[in-house]
């Protein structure tokens, strides 16, 4: 579930900004806004999967807790 959130948050943050973005580009170049915004797009997909993943892998225990302690 964490995974999921952190990925919806991500990828809505990321989106908000490629909107504004290419909302400033419109106001130059409107031929090209569009195209820009769906690559921004597909990459934001695709980056906010690969950042929510990374950000809730398992931390590796540490060495001295994982030693054996027989006597």
């Amino acid at each position: 579930m964490k995974l999921i959130t952190y990925y919806l948050v991500l990828s809505t943050i990321a989106d908000t900004i490629a909107v504004f973005v290419c909302l400033a580009i419109e106001k130059v170049a409107p031929w090209i806004s569009m195209p820009i915004f769906l690559t921004m797009f597909f990459l934001i997909l695709w980056g906010a999967w690969v950042v929510a993943v990374r950000m809730t892998e398992p931390k590796p225990a540490p060495v001295a807790a994982t030693v054996d302690q027989r006597a």
